[in-house]
């Protein structure tokens, strides 16, 4: 095929071929029952959306970010504290320019080691009394692990006897519910606020709702407006929300089963190591022996060459000649059998190993 032509099928949940968003946005106007207008697709997303996680109230916002932020601002506010305790790799502190400290004014309590999940005995190693401590689940930056259920209720309780809220930065929260064979608002209710996407490792659009107390909730609604994040014109998220969540939280456990298939058809590959193995959810990485440079170079002509996208971005190790993709399975698997998924990666790897040994032309 062109080199230029976009491969038809991918191993990458967001490829820009999929063509989603054009898919979702010709279906609107059947999600919307008789007497409904696009407007009322927030409060029922927002409605919906709390009572699948047991909560009183939810809000959407435009970004996790934002959601997130104002829900450790709230919980520090109404406990006069302002450390939050989180694990080394939380997203707050990675990826968002550290905006809980520069605008409300928080601070870091790191706890745990950056490569594995945190424990509650490092917990109890805390002195300084938190506003709140904010779980992952799954912990994406560790290959979606997730701690088991009577660890993950310890850490909440000992939260609670600290007076510290309880946040969960559930951004893949429905990954998650196959492995605790637990009701979402079982798992939600061990935590005071919950934020949840069904944009992150379901394939959707975008959206960000944040569910709590009604008072909370209240208060959001505030800090929403000032931060320029109100939802007047968010009905396309809001319906792009809904259509996935009825799409594809039903084939969750499926995406499980083909995870660790697929991790399983990896195990023992040549140069490629599995976190975790096998998969607690869709979601999981591959550590590869070979640099994120030749990674990328032969995956774009892997790519060209077999018509399927493949993963674009390969994180560094602390070995140059190392690197770490992530898999998410989801609907694209349905266009790319396992046993082919297996051959690709395998493929990829070796040919990457070939370019670290001069042996090609980048």
């Amino acid at each position: 095929m062109p080199a230029d032509a976009p491969p038809l099928r991918s191993l990458s949940l967001h490829a820009p071929h999929r063509g989603l968003p054009e898919l979702v946005l010709g279906r609107m106007a059947a999600q919307l029952a008789p007497g409904e207008g696009p407007y009322d697709a927030v409060p029922r997303l927002e409605r919906r959306v709390a009572e699948l996680l047991g909560k009183p109230a939810a809000l959407l916002f435009p970004t996790g970010t934002m959601a997130q932020q104002v829900a450790l601002r709230l919980h520090a506010d109404a406990r006069g504290r302002r450390g939050v305790a989180f694990h080394p790799y939380c997203h707050l502190d990675e990826a968002e320019r550290q905006g809980y400290t520069v605008v409300h004014g928080l601070h870091a309590v790191r706890v745990g080691e950056r490569e594995r999940l945190l424990t509650l005995a490092e917990l109890r190693e805390v002195e300084e009394p938190p506003a709140a401590l904010l779980l992952e689940l799954p912990q994406r930056s560790i290959g979606g692990q997730l701690p088991e259920w009577d660890e993950l209720v310890a850490q909440t309780e000992w939260a609670r006897e600290r007076g510290a809220a309880t946040h969960l930065d559930g951004a893949r929260l429905y990954l998650a519910q196959p492995y605790y064979q637990r009701p979402l608002a079982e798992i939600a209710g061990l935590f005071d606020s919950v934020y949840v996407s069904a944009t992150k490792g379901l394939g959707g659009v975008a959206d960000a709702v944040l569910a709590g107390s009604e008072e909370l909730i209240r208060h959001a609604r505030v800090w929403r407006h000032r931060l320029g994040g109100a939802a007047e014109v968010a009905w396309p998220s809001a319906l792009a929300a809904e259509w996935t969540m009825d799409t594809q939280l039903p084939r969750v456990p499926e995406y499980v089963a083909t995870a660790r298939e697929l991790a399983s058809g990896l195990r023992g590959a040549e140069g490629i190591e599995v976190l975790c193995d096998p998969p607690q959810t869709p979601l999981f990485h591959l550590h590869l022996a070979a640099s994120p440079e030749s990674v990328l170079v032969a995956a774009r002509r892997l790519s060209e060459e077999r018509g399927v996208y493949l993963p674009r971005y390969a994180g560094t190790m602390p070995s140059p000649r190392m690197s770490t993709i992530e898999i998410t399975v989801g609907a694209q698997f349905d266009d790319v059998p396992v046993a082919e998924a297996v051959a690709l990666l395998t493929e990829l790897v070796a040919r990457a190993r070939e370019l670290d040994r001069g042996c090609g032309q980048r």
